[in-house]
């Protein structure tokens, strides 16, 4: 499965990708890497596998809509087959994920759909649960609201601040990410409204 990647940042769920697929545990073969950061830590980790980068600052465009135009046309010429979003800080608009040839899909640090958007893990410490976790999904056009892959928890615990949580939560979307990815690159991930089916035994 041709596959290409959008980040914004440091690339840590880019690099547990990476590391599968380095491991050939993962069947995809990665087209591009893509940032709205020319200075990105992720398109530092793809160069250094080997992977195609490419940069979308934002100062460069005029607006949104041009920019988003770049990245349909970038995808387009890769021939990519899945949108991977990898800690990708622009939401994309409802017109580009509309017009999107290939699927797309994210991962969110909450049990979805519990806490959407942004500070997942601040607002889970502020409501007071006891569960956490991660949730890779579908992207539709609402935040963070398309159909769910795969769900982990994770126990918060009374003495957890921002980042003791935000870091064990990752650990887990370092696992469930490839996993997912796999699952979607063998075929085994079926759509059905609203209800993914995952068969793992064909």
């Amino acid at each position: 499965m041709k596959v290409a990647v959008l980040a914004s940042g440091r690339g840590s769920n880019l690099q547990a990708l990476i590391d599968e697929w380095q491991g050939d545990s993962l069947p995809v073969e990665f087209m591009g890497v893509g940032s709205d950061k020319i200075n990105a830590q992720a398109l530092v980790r793809a160069e250094k596998a080997g992977i195609p980068t490419r940069a979308f600052p934002k100062e460069n465009y005029l607006d949104k809509e041009s920019q988003e135009n770049d990245i349909a046309n970038w995808l387009e010429e890769l021939g990519v087959e899945l949108l991977i979003l990898a800690g990708y800080m622009r939401v994309l608009s409802k017109n580009f994920i509309r017009k999107a040839e290939c699927p797309i899909v994210n991962i969110h640090p909450s049990l979805l759909p519990a806490f959407p958007g942004l500070n997942a893990q601040r607002q889970a410490l502020e409501y007071g649960v006891k569960v956490s976790g991660c949730t890779v999904h579908f992207v539709d056009e609402g935040m963070d609201s398309g159909p769910i892959i795969l769900q982990e928890a994770v126990p918060v615990f009374e003495e957890d601040d921002v980042d003791t949580l935000s870091e064990r939560i990752l650990k887990v979307e370092h696992e469930i990410y490839p996993e997912a990815i796999r699952l979607l690159a063998l075929d085994k991930v079926k759509c059905q409204g609203r209800k993914v089916k995952i068969n793992r035994h064909s």
